[in-house]
């Protein structure tokens, strides 16, 4: 689990549909059917968030809605919908294609372009001007960047080895994330207290001041806090290893390259993508959920049993750390036939894209699906649209390195050579093209879908 995560993962079908393991000292059950794991997410009563993952994420979060328990859910999204609502999120499209033309406006083809940094600085960038506007300022914005690396370095360990002794030693390690934990929480309490001195804004930390000053939040200012913490650094860490993992497997699949060069082409025609051209941009789209297939930054989640149940016929008693994973499930060849490979073309085909029974979950399933989901495909969308219609980006010579597990799955350091599209062999300039036809992706011999529990319950 610890040194080789997604083997592991891969293995675990095979044993069963509810696969007993161990997280250092504790046991836990890990759910492989997606029919059981949505069972389990509809019920979030009695599945809570909880675990160690969870255990960790709220000592670093607080009690915001990414972690809260299930009791405090439903207030808390109520009073964040407005703002991840599609009206609100189409009203941000202009800015979103703003900033990432800037992105990528100063790049000279043969350039060698750290493409992890760029797009956590991209997505920190846009996350915060949704939730602070420009209270959390460029050089801030940068150093969250900064402090997000050494967090989800030191995340997923906290939540594999829940032995606590082993991080309260002053190693550079825990030195590391410590401070970068510290410090998120001094630049988010900074950009509060300059709010309550300025001007107002229109974004969520007016709305949260609003409602606490009202009293319809209980805890005040200390809730404001963690909610602005837990979204910008859900809402900066995944998208960003989503678009740099796109990049990467473009660059591995050129005839992907090639039809979504051919579609940003012809619906944009050289301008930047506005809400109009999100509908048109279809294969785009599906390059990014194909991205979210094939490597989910979202890639292991646990929950926590409140009270004795059943779950493919066993018995759990309260208190049982359940884990799913996004990538299990979207790595199960019996959901999606040769699941190693880039396939988009699977994105476009209806209701059986997501898999028999709902597999593909990259945003989770139930009350406690992603607030954020809608938010995060128009920035992606927007953001593959605008690099793709002028840029080329290609690996170095050498091995590519797969995605690496941490608190999220993706390229930690993805460098990539850019290349104008007017510049490149073969290359066009952005104007409209006619669309490659659509190909043809069915695997042969796929495999009957099972049903959830068929397989008992095995130990691994």
């Amino acid at each position: 689990m610890f040194r080789r995560p997604l083997d592991f993962l891969n293995s675990l079908p095979a044993r069963g549909d509810l696969v007993e393991i161990r997280l250092g000292p504790q046991r836990a059950w890990m759910v492989c059917h997606p029919e059981l794991v949505h069972r389990m997410l509809r019920d979030t009563h009695t599945f809570d968030k909880g675990g160690p993952q969870y255990e960790r994420l709220r000592a670093l979060m607080g009690n915001g809605v990414v972690t809260c328990p299930h009791a405090e859910h439903r207030r808390q999204r109520r009073l964040l919908q407005p703002t991840f609502r599609p009206a609100a999120v189409a009203a941000r499209t202009d800015l979103m294609a703003e900033e990432a033309e800037s992105l990528c406006r100063d790049w000279r083809s043969g350039q060698q372009v750290d493409v992890s940094a760029a797009t956590l600085s991209l997505t920190t960038r846009l996350i915060s001007r949704l939730l602070l506007s420009d209270s959390l300022g460029p050089a801030a914005a940068d150093e969250v960047r900064h402090c997000l690396t050494a967090i989800v370095r030191g995340l997923f360990v906290r939540t594999v080895v829940p032995v606590d002794v082993l991080f309260r030693l002053p190693t550079p390690a825990n030195r590391r994330y410590r401070r970068a934990v510290e410090r998120v929480r001094e630049l988010i309490d900074a950009a509060i207290a300059e709010r309550r001195r300025g001007t107002p804004r229109d974004d969520l930390l007016e709305l949260l001041l609003a409602e606490a000053e009202d009293g319809a939040i209980p805890a005040g200012d200390r809730e404001v806090h963690d909610q602005l913490v837990s979204l910008l650094l859900t809402g900066s860490e995944s998208p960003s290893m989503c678009l740099a993992s796109a990049f990467s497997l473009l660059a591995q699949h050129p005839e992907v390259e090639r039809r979504l060069h051919a579609e940003v082409d012809t619906v944009l025609a050289g301008r930047l993508p506005g809400v109009d051209d999100l509908p048109r941009l279809v294969y785009t789209r599906s390059v990014l959920t194909e991205t979210l297939r094939h490597s989910p930054p979202g890639w292991l989640f646990t929950r926590v049993t409140t009270r004795e149940t059943e779950l493919a016929g066993r018995r759990l008693p309260r208190g049982t750390t359940v884990l799913y994973s996004p990538y299990l499930l979207h790595h199960d060849p019996t959901s999606f036939p040769e699941p190693d490979r880039f396939l988009p073309e699977r994105r476009l085909e209806g209701d059986a894209a997501a898999g028999p029974h709902g597999a593909l979950i990259p945003f989770a399933a139930g009350n406690r699906k992603c607030i954020g989901d809608l938010f995060s495909m128009a920035e992606m969308t927007v953001a593959l649209a605008t690099v793709a219609a002028r840029w080329r980006l290609r690996h170095p010579a050498g091995r590519i390195a797969p995605p690496r597990p941490g608190a999220t799955l993706g390229p930690r350091s993805l460098t990539m050579i850019c290349t104008a599209r007017a510049d490149a062999p073969g290359g066009t300039a952005p104007h409209a093209v006619t669309l490659a036809p659509g190909a043809t992706t069915a695997a042969p011999g796929v495999e009957k879908a099972r049903r959830g529990g068929d397989n008992g319950v095995h130990h691994a």
